[in-house]
């Protein structure tokens, strides 16, 4: 049997993805985003997994999609490209974005295009002083895709966007930490570590909160001050609800530390 192109696991309550197509820098074929979207939709309504890690395995976190075979193949037809899109990238980089858990990417060397855009994507993102970040798409004379031009200038705003998109040239992984693009840099051997660490310590916080926060500032660019406020009065209402919540009150007013579980 060939080993998956997904490695996962789930280990106190941290559910680890792993690319896992070393040989091609774990350039993403339509199997492996469908096994991701699939993984995280899972992690969503499972009560076992409170926060997620993607990372590549080998040198590189992703170069990308795998267009190995995507020339033409005879008379294309309106409408094609659009939709490999919206059914393709742009519903991978959506099923990060609505993971009901934090989704941390932990890039370890080169992520291009569409990898760039997935780990953009993710709630926090951690990268090993190896790790670059390209733009890819103008190099081959194409539109970026997987949801760029929406993501980066919300992260950096649109002149930055442009620069990087325009030029295509690589990023470091420190000039990414200083636009906003990454949380923090850390050594290559320090990579694994420090987002099992983060992960953990996402999956013993109250996860409602967490995902309730996530939707909140995520939809928060894209609303006016009136939703955003009645949004964030729906969220509160619904949070109160939740043991996590009531446990969180009440540990305040008893003066100890209180014990989230996820509920």
């Amino acid at each position: 049997m060939t080993e998956a192109a997904v490695l996962h696991t789930t280990c106190d309550h941290v559910l680890s993805l792993t690319l896992n197509r070393p040989e091609s820098l774990n350039a993403l074929t339509s199997g492996q985003r469908e096994e991701i979207i699939r993984l995280l939709a899972e992690a969503s309504a499972s009560a076992e997994v409170r926060a997620v890690v993607i990372t590549g395995a080998g040198r590189g976190f992703c170069a990308g999609a795998d267009l190995r075979g995507a020339g033409p193949a005879g008379e294309r037809v309106a409408g094609d490209v659009a939709r490999t899109l919206r059914t393709g990238a742009q519903r991978l980089i959506a099923a990060v974005l609505d993971c009901e858990k934090p989704v941390i990417a932990a890039v370890n060397g080169t992520a291009a295009g569409l990898g760039a855009h997935l780990a953009f994507a993710c709630d926090l993102v951690l990268a090993a002083e190896s790790a670059r970040f390209i733009e890819v798409f103008v190099r081959r004379g194409l539109v970026p895709d997987g949801g760029g031009a929406y993501l980066l200038p919300r992260l950096i705003g649109p002149q930055r966007a442009k620069e990087l998109m325009f030029f295509g040239d690589a990023l470091t992984a420190p000039d990414a930490e200083r636009l906003g693009l990454v949380n923090r840099v850390v050594r290559d051997e320090e990579l694994e570590k420090t987002a099992r660490a983060w992960a953990e310590r996402l999956a013993s916080g109250p996860t409602r909160a967490l995902a309730l926060t996530k939707q909140l500032v995520n939809a928060s660019l894209d609303t006016d001050r009136t939703a955003a406020f009645a949004a964030e009065a729906a969220a509160q209402e619904i949070n109160m609800t939740t043991a996590d919540a009531r446990d969180g009150v009440r540990s305040f007013v008893e003066r100890r530390g209180p014990e989230f579980r996820g509920r």
